[in-house]
């Protein structure tokens, strides 16, 4: 009875699909996971005795999260989503933080240790308006502390407590509140704002029930412009609409009254727009007029006096209580490679609190924000730190004159990825690096050989786990026969470009790059993009990797574009280029030079096309294969794709010889009245298709279509553009496109009615796998696209292939109408999805994986088996022995297929494969607020050994074979001996 059982676990296993599992001691060897916040907004303190002491912060990654003021270490934190961006934060009762989002509609308490969710609450209001938060000391409304939120035209008094609504004063229609103010001791809330243009509002509230006390008003002939800037309890300044005079407001007696002053008698000679900095400080503000700070006193009767001038792109911090009605601030100077901060006494401006330079590396680049915290001495007087936002996004303490900790923060806005190869190792090891290791190489094969044999302690077999993930094998400088170590090359919204290592994820070489900073020759450079412009191979070793970095002086696509080159071993910046045309498009072409650059085409507002390198070669390449070139372009507002080829050369006043003319060679113009484009999708232009065969049951061969010109277009119904639920079924359809961009020939047209978008897809080989919501089945779907060329369909005769009369070998042009048939199938999905890629392998063997970003931030594989279109209820024996898996109605999700396990990607934003050497293995990169990394083998590690496989056993066992060898050996010889004596 044994033996059937055993054939029938060994049955099971071989039918099973390979799991993706890890043991716990495995995390950690093959992946990394680093979190980040993003560029911070705002900053609040919170340094009581008792505690740890931590500052809170808000992102423009709509992250809320708390910081360890000690390391800069993360307590907690929270990332809201896309749509809920938080407008402003704050400390209640020492003990909740506040947070402010969606516009003054969502008010959130959260408690200060732990970050769990106190409380919720909706705001609604009657119109959008600018949204305020303001958290009085010492105001209490039945013994209640109140928070007031001005939000969607409303005036709303929330309990601090539970989050109630305490009342609701709608603002006149019109009334913009910019300030709210509560004098101590008062139980009126005042409301300063413009009403219009030109109308200054000042309005009195009861603060216990929201009874409008008072309502003034006054006009302005100038009209405002701008920020209101409070300087006391019932003073205020304000810009007028040209920029050019200063409002000072005074609110006295129930009366408002104007005095002007003109901003060039405070700044003589001082070209720009003047913008009035909000400091909070009593009796003075800040005016900066581009990298100048004016600060301005207000003297006796309303007059300005400038106190001081900072120049080098200052800095300033809001106003800090460092003591009983003493007041700080302070301000940042750029320096060459310092910067200097110094903090201010409010009452004494000859006082410096403090005065200190830091050094500071050049790749952060320039201060942007200055956020300042008082504390007490040993020697009971006040110091200050400084939390500093810089140029690159990172995020610095500073105390006593130094850096305390800094996080590179930056890396949470990435906005693309590539990968680089790292250099090859060179032979040869010195004698001293091999005695200095020579120890710990014995140490750790004595403490892998005591795990192994299950006699190492908890000490030991963490020092095992320890040397498992300090491998210097794992973070090497140089290539692996295996190719597991890579460069992860990112560009992050800043444009800084980083170079992180596969083994560990640390940063090899970052670098803030000049031709894409806010300077006066590119004033907000925008579409930044990477791509491979030189990976040298074969003869080309001498030269090391690099990438191109392109983006535009501006949001407008007719801005000049900037290019920059960069060697990927180094970071540093080989060339920079800012281009005299626009850049709208961007073709890389499929030829290379005598030094391995690549070949690009950028495409101007005026639909020129200019070629780079700007070489003799290249452009003789271009020229042979002038007829050959086609590219395509999406103009999803329109609704139109358009097909295009070089003509000629450009006609231009300055002869070009790089410029190139073009020319329309095909449009496909959708009816705007019944749909609308919301997705376009492309395979990746370096895949590797292995074969174009596919062999089927029966042995029957089909050949998959795998054309590089194919594109998946996904149109929707112009109503269904909408949030999900908005629309009926019968208001909504998903039109699918397969097109082939040579010619505009629509090979491919699939209608799914009452489907809807956001549609997420990925294209590999000849299929496409795409993800939309089914509102007639109130569910997720998955539909797949397989298409196939009949074209080869006779190449199956035997004999044909034995007598060369097949038709492998004939050229292929997308100008014959190609014979193609489609194959698909779709499946219910119980996730929503925010991203979705393929697995790549080196020689497109090994079995194709999806890697899918859930709504969760985890990524899932699905096995594309499960997305074959020809599942059936019952497959035949054939089927079976072909590997299709039975029809089900869903798609399978194990808890295991998360390749990122128990982990999240928060903000999950993308997911890059790119391929191993070793072609079992595929590197995966997740990126968003959060970076994660990874290595995986779909079929298995079929052509390697795994990590955790046990050299020690093995070497113990062939120990034991050949002392069996000898011993039976011995034995056998004695036997004979003794046979014989017989």
């Amino acid at each position: 009875m044994a033996i059937p059982g055993f054939l029938l676990v060994l049955l099971f296993l071989s039918c099973s699909l390979p799991a993706l599992s890890l043991y716990e001691d495995q995390v950690g060897l093959m992946d990394w996971h680093q979190k980040y916040i993003g560029k911070v907004k705002q900053a609040v303190f919170q340094t009581q005795k008792a505690g740890r002491k931590r500052v809170v912060v808000s992102t423009e990654e709509n992250v809320i999260a708390s910081l360890d003021l000690r390391r800069g270490e993360i307590f907690w934190r929270h990332v809201l989503g896309a749509t809920d961006a938080i407008d402003e934060i704050d400390i209640a009762l020492g003990k909740y933080v506040i947070t402010l989002s969606s516009e003054g509609s969502t008010l959130r308490a959260w408690n200060l240790p732990d970050g769990q969710m106190v409380w919720e609450s909706f705001l609604s209001g009657s119109r959008p308006s600018k949204s305020l938060l303001f958290i009085p000391t010492n105001l209490k409304v039945d013994k209640d502390n109140v928070i007031f939120v001005y939000g969607n035209g409303c005036l709303h008094a929330v309990s601090s407590i539970d989050g109630e609504v305490l009342w609701k004063e709608f603002i006149a229609k019109g009334v913009e509140v910019q300030e709210l103010i509560h004098q101590l001791g008062s139980h009126i809330i005042y409301a300063v704002g413009f009403d219009g243009l030109s109308q200054f509002v000042a309005l009195q509230i009861n603060a216990k029930n929201g009874e409008l006390l008072k309502h003034e008003s006054a006009a302005f002939p100038g009209g405002f412009a701008g920020k209101i800037s409070s300087v006391s309890s019932d003073s205020f300044v304000v810009s007028d609409a040209t920029h050019s005079v200063l409002v000072l407001v005074s609110v006295k007696d129930g009366g408002i009254s104007f005095q002007q002053t003109r901003i060039l008698d405070l700044v003589p000679d001082s070209p720009g727009t003047a913008v009035v900095l909000p400091t909070k400080l009593t009796g003075i503000f800040a005016l900066k007029i581009n990298d100048l700070v004016t600060f301005v006193k207000v003297i006796d009767e309303g007059k300005l006096e400038v106190v001081e001038k900072i120049d080098n792109g200052a800095a300033v911090s809001g106003a800090v209580s460092f003591s009983e009605g003493q007041e700080a601030f302070a301000f940042v100077q750029n320096g060459e490679s310092k910067i200097h901060l110094t903090v201010k006494h409010g009452l004494d401006w000859s006082n410096n609190l403090l005065k200190e330079s830091i050094e500071m590396d050049r790749q952060r680049g320039v201060v942007h924000k200055v956020f300042i915290n008082n504390y007490l001495r040993t020697d009971r007087t006040y110091g200050f730190r400084a939390l500093i936002v810089m140029e690159d996004h990172s995020l610095l303490l500073v105390q006593q004159g130094e850096i305390v900790w800094s996080r590179e923060d930056g890396l949470a806005s990435v906005i693309d990825v590539t990968t680089s190869e790292l250099p090859i190792e060179k032979h040869g090891v010195s004698v001293a690096k091999v005695e200095q290791n020579l120890f710990e190489w014995l140490k750790g094969h004595m403490l892998k050989l005591k795990g192994t044999l299950l006699l190492a302690n908890l000490d030991e077999l963490a020092e095992i786990q320890r040397i498992r993930l300090q491998s210097s094998e794992k973070s090497k400088m140089t290539r692996d026969h295996n190719g597991f170590r890579k460069l992860l090359i990112v560009l992050t919204r800043a444009g800084k470009l980083f170079a992180l290592h596969t083994g560990d994820g640390r940063v090899v070489w970052s670098l803030l790059l000049d031709s894409f900073r806010k300077t006066g020759q590119c004033n907000s450079p925008v579409g930044l993009k990477l791509y491979q412009w030189q990976i040298p191979h074969h003869h080309a070793l001498d030269e090391n990797p690099s990438v191109l970095v392109l983006g535009r002086c501006g949001r407008s696509l007719d801005a000049n574009g900037v290019l920059s080159v960069v060697d990927t071993y180094t970071g540093k910046e080989i060339s920079s280029v800012g281009a005299a045309h626009s850049i709208v498009q961007v073709i890389p072409l499929p030829f290379t030079d005598s030094t391995e650059q690549r070949l690009h085409l950028l495409i101007d507002a005026d639909q020129h096309a200019h070629l780079i390198p700007r070489t003799h070669e290249a452009l003789s390449i271009v020229q042979r294969e002038f007829g050959n070139i086609y590219w395509y372009s999406v103009e999803a507002d329109n609704g139109i794709i358009r097909g295009h080829v070089l003509k000629d050369n450009c006609d231009l006043e300055v002869s070009d010889g790089y410029c190139f003319n073009t020319r329309g060679l095909w449009s496909i113009v959708f009816p705007s009245e019944s749909e609308k484009i919301i997705a376009t999708m492309t395979k990746k232009s370096n895949e590797v298709v292995h074969t174009q065969a596919k062999a089927m049951s029966e042995h029957d061969v089909i050949y998959k279509y795998v054309s590089k010109n194919l594109l998946f277009v996904a149109n929707v119904a112009p109503k269904a553009i909408d949030e999900i639920g908005l629309l009926t079924p019968e208001e909504s359809w998903l039109v699918v496109y397969l097109i082939d961009t040579v010619t505009g020939r629509i090979l491919h047209r699939v209608t799914h009615h009452g489907s809807q978008g956001p549609v997420h897809a990925v294209f590999s080989e000849n299929w496409v796998v795409y993800h939309y919501f089914n509102l007639k089945a109130h569910r997720y779907e998955m539909s797949v696209i397989e298409i196939y060329d009949q074209s080869r369909a006779d190449n199956k005769d035997v004999w044909k292939l034995v007598l060369g009369k097949h038709n492998l070998t004939s050229p292929i042009s997308s100008y014959s109408r190609p014979e193609v048939v489609t194959k698909s199938q779709t499946y219910f999905f119980t996730h929503s999805v925010k991203t979705i890629a393929v697995t790549s392998t080196a020689k497109g063997i090994t079995s194709k994986q999806l890697l899918i970003g859930t709504i969760s931030d985890q990524v899932l594989t699905l096995d594309k088996r499960f997305l074959d279109p020809r599942r059936t209820v019952n497959p035949t024996q054939a089927e079976k022995e072909e590997g299709i898996i039975p029809l089900t109605d869903s798609l399978p999700i194990m808890p295991q297929s998360y390749v990122t396990h128990t982990l999240k990607v928060e903000g999950l934003k993308g997911i890059v494969t790119s391929p191993a050497k070793l072609e079992s293995t595929t590197l995966i990169f997740a990126y968003g607020v959060d970076l994660f990394f990874t290595r995986m083998a779909p079929s298995k590690t079929y052509d390697s050994l795994t990590e955790d496989f046990s050299y020690a056993l093995l070497l113990l066992t062939i120990v034991a074979l050949l002392v069996a060898i000898v011993a039976t050996w011995f034995l056998s010889e004695r036997k004979e001996l003794q046979d014989k004596w017989r």
